[in-house]
């Protein structure tokens, strides 16, 4: 079944096949009879005869850093269906956290032909990253971090951090910070700064062994920094964590040491996945629209994709603190 079968069954030429195909003009009557005849036969265009044709494949290149993480899944679940609305397709690579993986599926996505366009959720920027992205011939979008040059849908961790460590040291006065590495900006720099700038607003001094930094996004990161903080004797009655998983290992590590949560000692979060509604204490987080983001991405890249306006945009998405049972 090809093209010209189509043609000779609805009664048309090929040259209004091609074009109803393409989403050209044809008369409503002869589109009802194309779609008849394609509809009964289960009729598929040729997806390499489409890109020769069009030069457009209708794939999307989603480059993830972890296929596990909450806040990723709840990102590419918020571009799926305006992709799929769209007519296109996404491939998705995991790179695992590896950097040189990211720069290499960038390169590998922009040869030709090979997706219309890119969404790279990121985590960190190398001098390699920024070359590869530069040297792109399609559009592409960042996800999750703020970019000169690009554009961007990003969170608002500064003030998130700031407002919730604000929140929770309404019933507290000596704060711990449990960070990330700090060249993620926006996880580990903008969180910790922000944590440092409600210290500073509220006139708190922080012991230098009351922070540690460069955690990875785990549960066991969570509970060895606490651990951590417990053994270097820190005075501590508020524990401000980067990420929900490491305010659980944290939950974990405070109770087998015999502190009681948040009686003893608050701890917060940040991401607002579904575990942090169900532990107990429940979690008290930064809800970040991590869906809602991925969907402001795919608008973005499917404008430019359809070509709309080349100059780059930037999104700064909002946050809400959520206060539950693990502050007092």
């Amino acid at each position: 079944m090809d093209i010209n079968e189509i043609a000779r069954m609805a009664g048309v030429s090929r040259a209004t096949v091609s074009r109803y195909l393409n989403d050209g003009y044809v008369s409503e009557e002869k589109r009802h009879m194309i779609k008849k005849v394609i509809d009964e036969t289960g009729y598929v265009p040729s997806q390499r005869a489409q890109t020769l044709r069009t030069g457009k494949t209708k794939l999307v290149g989603v480059i993830i850093p972890k296929i596990s993480s909450d806040s990723v899944s709840r990102m590419v679940q918020g571009m799926t269906k305006l992709f799929r609305e769209n007519g296109y397709q996404i491939i998705l690579a995991n790179t695992d956290n590896d950097a040189k993986a990211e720069v290499d599926y960038i390169k590998l996505f922009s040869g030709r032909n090979k997706v219309d366009g890119i969404i790279l959720i990121a985590t960190v920027f190398s001098a390699a990253h920024i070359r590869a992205l530069e040297a792109c011939s399609i559009p592409t979008v960042v996800l999750g971090q703020k970019l000169e040059g690009q554009s961007c849908v990003f969170q608002d961790d500064f003030h998130a951090l700031y407002e919730i460590t604000l929140s929770a040291l309404q019933h507290g006065s000596k704060p711990a910070f449990l960070g990330v590495r700090e060249d993620d900006v926006s996880a580990g720099h903008q969180r910790h700064e922000g944590f440092m700038a409600a210290c500073k607003e509220l006139d708190i001094r922080i012991p230098q062994k009351n922070v540690i930094l460069g955690g990875k996004f785990s549960v066991d990161a969570g509970y060895n920094m606490t651990e951590e903080l417990i053994e270097s004797g820190a005075d501590v009655d508020t524990i401000v964590c980067a990420t929900d998983n490491i305010a659980f290992g944290a939950i974990t590590c405070l109770r087998e040491y015999g502190r009681r949560v948040p009686e003893d000692v608050q701890v917060t979060g940040v991401g607002d996945g579904t575990l942090s509604q169900v532990v107990s204490p429940t979690l008290t987080t930064v809800h970040h629209y991590y869906r809602e983001s991925g969907l402001e991405a795919a608008k973005i890249l499917v404008d430019a994709m359809n070509g709309g306006t080349t100059i780059a945009r930037e999104v700064r998405m909002g946050y809400e603190v959520r206060r539950r049972r693990s502050t007092r």
